[in-house]
């Protein structure tokens, strides 16, 4: 399908083209970008709904601001899809999250209007900070510094960091607080409270009106009008409002609510705003899915939806009968199954119920769930002091968000060896949402951390007994980490067993050489054992389980037996897998050859997971390919006293099983 693009749309390469609109235009071209949204991400899945609530504010931004030149920051991302269409890329729009084709998030090296690259959440206000600031440096007053966040992003610490900073600066800073009330999941928390307080209170809003207009146009009361108008607007919000207001607070003059998706009010009010110097908030209310009446309605649903129909709205449902399910279900399944048989199994999220199917504990047991909001860094010591009183907190985070709380892993948790059970959802390359995505890294900065177990599933039967091991007393802090997506077992749901910590498994015997894999990538070894059989190779297979403790011996058994080694894991081969190999092999003076595979010491970007392992070379034939490359460099030579040793204890095993 060929994505429409409207005629006013057509006429708009630049926002420089966007300025040449009259202002009665642009509610028309909103719908033109908003239908253009809908054609594409219903057969091209990505962020939806964010998107689609803001659209009139991205054009009301571009058509006042002086982008590259002035800088907008976009939170996270998700809801800069508008924000691509109006700088030079409608005609790429159709590729995003595609492999090689538009990111999926601001990227700074895609364009000059990316101000700065996101995907992670609460970052915009700190960035714009530092830009405005840099700009005072270089004696520029004129830069416009703008960072768009939303409510969900605000309850971040790091958000609140930057608005302390920023309150004490003199930086030309204006923060959009796009407030929808939702981020993925609804919101939670106070701030969440706050910020409806101030927009459902009707007898403030009439009153800030009044001032608004007021402040707008309020010169012919004399030069000293806007003071007034603000003293007036302070004194009303303290009268009708339960709480005093929060952002100025923080020394912001703040402004609003108003309504976001109302884009001639917008561009008013923006031209009004942006002859005011020094950090200023304005609090925009917009719906999330605008203009599209299902997304609107199921808000969580739409906001990655995956392929629906564009008419009817419809989601194409995934055809899994018969399939095996994913992870993230096996997950949120089986915590319900242990948290029913040991009371002090609770559940903690930041703000990911949904994706990571701790909603299903939720709703059965939503006194022993806990969605703190996006905060990880509070996740973590939040667990660590459940775990301080007996509790078993089974903390779910996205790995690439796991990055975010690394020293409160390390201080709060692995130093006092308390008892949390870390589930990292989203292990490895990630797919189309790319490189802020990808959990590439965990492996490697989890090893180094004294006191952590960290495991990886195989499979799904594998995750289920990990977490049943990982609630029993006395293990300490225990890392779980699995990939997106589905396992490969339709049959899943076998008797929970508990497993030797540190214990690694045979897949496979064999003779050549050896595949040592750890998770889930492991079954691509299997197909590769396959596929070198076939074509006359001997290979063995090993699943080690744990990084850490590592099964040294079962290290020592292979390295008897084989001077060959494959090294495959769904993480960067930095510090990961490979490396630890490596270490065993050169404290214990051997001089076994070892290639690993695993992602390289890049960013890797967005695509399938099929096109990605591929890229990074450890799907099937990247395995096969490197097993025989290794195998073919020594075939020349003689046979290495390891084959000689083994064919000896073959042989003699033949002998004692003849003799018999």
């Amino acid at each position: 399908m060929t994505p429409v693009i409207g005629p006013l749309l057509a006429k708009i390469n630049t926002p420089d083209d966007l300025k040449k609109l009259s202002l009665e235009e642009l509610p028309q071209l909103c719908e033109e970008v908003r239908s253009l949204i809908i054609d594409v991400i219903s057969v091209n899945q990505g962020h939806l709904g964010a998107s689609l609530g803001t659209v009139e504010l991205t054009v009301a931004l571009h058509y006042i601001f002086d982008a590259p030149e002035d800088k907008v920051i976009w939170d996270v991302g998700h809801q800069a899809y508008a924000h691509k269409i109006l700088t030079g890329r409608k005609n790429l729009f159709h590729t995003i999250r595609m492999y090689k084709g538009l990111s999926g998030f601001p990227k700074m090296s895609e364009s000059e209007y990316d101000a700065f690259g996101v995907g992670h959440s609460s970052t915009s206000i700190s960035a714009a900070l530092g830009m405005g600031v840099a700009a005072a440096l270089n004696g520029d007053t004129s830069q416009h510094h703008v960072a768009v966040i939303g409510d969900g992003a605000m309850t971040g610490g790091m958000a609140m960091e930057a608005l302390n900073n920023a309150g004490v600066s003199n930086a030309n800073l204006l923060v959009i607080l796009n407030d929808n009330q939702i981020a993925i999941d609804r919101n939670v928390g106070a701030i969440k409270d706050y910020l409806a307080d101030i927009v459902t209170s009707r007898t403030y809003n009439k009153l800030k009106d009044k001032i608004w207009f007021l402040m707008g146009g309020g010169t012919k009361y004399g030069k000293n009008s806007r003071a007034i108008v603000k003293q007036l607007g302070n004194a009303v919000k303290s009268s009708l409002l339960t709480k005093s207001n929060l952002f100025e607070a923080f020394n912001f003059r703040y402004f609003g609510p108003v309504d976001g998706n109302d884009v001639i009010r917008l561009v008013k009010l923006l031209s009004d705003m942006k002859n005011i110097r020094g950090p200023k908030l304005l609090h925009v209310s917009t719906v999330k899915g605008k203009g599209f009446e299902q997304a609107e309605k199921d808000q969580i649903g739409y906001h990655a939806p995956g392929v629906f129909d564009r008419k009817t709205g419809e989601i194409q449902e995934d055809k899994c009968y018969g399939q095996p399910p994913k992870y993230q279900t096996v997950f949120g399944q089986t915590i319900v199954e242990l948290a029913e048989k040991n009371p002090k199994i609770v559940g903690i999220t930041p703000a990911m119920s949904t994706g990571c199917s701790l909603n299903i504990m939720m709703k059965k047991m939503p006194d022993r769930t806990f969605d703190v909001g996006i905060a990880e860094q509070h996740a973590v010591t939040f667990s660590a002091g459940l775990a301080t009183e007996g509790y078993i907190p089974f903390c779910n985070i996205y790995s690439t968000f796991m990055q975010r709380a690394y020293d409160q892993m390390i201080h709060d948790v692995a130093l006092q060896k308390l008892h949390v059970v870390f589930c990292l959802d989203r292990g490895g390359l990630a797919g189309e949402d790319g490189a802020t995505h990808h959990g590439a890294f965990d492996l490697s900065f989890l090893r180094c951390i004294p006191n952590m177990t960290v495991a990886a599933p195989m499979n799904e039967e594998e995750l289920r007994n990990m977490m049943y091991t990982a609630q029993f007393e006395g293990i300490g802090p225990f890392a779980i980490r699995y990939p997106r997506g589905r396992g490969v077992m339709p049959v899943w749901k076998t008797e929970f067993r508990k497993l030797e910590i540190g214990k690694g498994r045979v897949i496979r015997e064999g003779r050549k050489a050896a595949i040592l894999t750890i998770g889930h990538i492991g079954n691509y070894a299997i197909a590769a054992c396959r596929e070198l059989e076939e074509a006359g190779y001997d290979v063995a297979h090993y699943d080690m389980r744990f990084l850490k403790p590592l099964d040294e011996s079962l290290l020592h058994e292979i390295l008897k037996k084989f001077d060959k080694l494959v090294t495959v894991e769904d993480g960067t081969i930095v510090g990961g897998l490979g490396s630890a190999v490596l270490e065993f092999i050169s404290d214990n003076n051997d001089s076994t050859a070892v290639r690993r595979l695993g992602i390289p010491d890049q960013f890797i970007g967005q695509g399938s997971l099929e096109e990605l392992h591929r890229e990074c070379g450890y799907d099937t034939q990247g395995i096969v390919k490197s097993v025989m490359e290794l195998l073919e460099a020594g075939s020349s030579s003689h046979k290495s006293q390891k084959e000689i040793n083994h064919e000896k204890k073959s042989n003699r095993n033949r002998c004692i099983r003849s003799n018999r």
